[in-house]
């Protein structure tokens, strides 16, 4: 498959133009011009490009690209060393930020609530990237931490009564801590997102929503990991998931 094709349809597929990112989407440096084998992960770190080299892999797709807004754009020090190993080994790096954050079917929060069982009703926040929705049953706060914890492989911070009673719940993926005051606007029991900050701990206690900070890395791997399978079964292309550990 041409590199323009694949981004091309991957630019169509996540509606990546309707997005004000923080980084460019799509193709972000420049590789083979034909693509068969796809390595997928989160972030574009240096173990995951050395694993996409180790693999033979002409294409790197990620959640966290590089060229984020407000960084500093000099290509010195690791970065030089990331875009090194790429361009030695001429490597595509693509990536999609929001885009894949907010996709109904192949994006994190989708792929959350497919995970965990839940029931989308809504959208809310900035590009509506934040979703709402129920359990498939109503649980303490105690059961839902353990049944994130199972799916996630990784057991949340929680703030909030164990026994308190959750019947309807907001999340969002990855850092999104700053969405929890719209989140509690809602009328929500919880709300499940990736980080949280120290300001978040006293919103949990003095609204009564419970807030569960269950992992950047670990809410954010479905995504990518879902469009990797989306592409194998479309085009036929050899696509590997690799999961480079991150405990934040």
């Amino acid at each position: 498959m041409r590199r323009e094709e694949l981004v091309r349809y991957l630019d169509e597929l996540l509606e990546a133009a309707r997005f004000r990112d923080y980084c460019p989407n799509g193709l972000q440096v420049e590789g083979a011009g034909e693509v068969a084998r796809i390595v997928a992960g989160v972030t574009a770190c240096q173990a995951l490009i050395d694993a996409a080299v180790e693999r033979g892999a002409d294409t790197l797709l990620v959640h966290h690209g590089w060229f984020w807004r407000g960084e500093d754009g000099r290509v010195t020090g690791f970065r030089k060393a990331r875009m090194r190993t790429l361009l030695a080994h001429d490597i595509n790096l693509v990536a999609y930020h929001l885009p894949l954050d907010a996709h109904p079917e192949l994006g994190n929060n989708a792929r959350l609530a497919e995970l965990l069982g839940w029931r989308a009703e809504g959208r809310f926040g900035e590009q509506d990237i934040g979703w709402v929705g129920r359990p498939a049953a109503p649980q303490t706060l105690a059961e839902l931490e353990r049944r994130v914890a199972g799916a996630l492989r990784r057991t949340p911070l929680t703030i909030g009564d164990p026994a308190r009673r959750i019947e309807r719940l907001a999340w969002c993926s990855g850092g999104a801590q700053g969405y929890f005051e719209q989140a509690v606007a809602l009328g929500v029991d919880a709300f499940l997102s990736g980080e949280i900050s120290e300001q978040t701990v006293h919103l949990a206690r003095e609204s009564g929503v419970a807030y569960l900070s269950a992992g950047h890395h670990a809410t954010e791997r479905l995504g990518v990991q879902a469009l990797a399978g989306h592409l194998a079964a479309k085009f036929g292309l050899d696509c590997e998931f690799v999961d480079i550990d991150n405990p934040v």
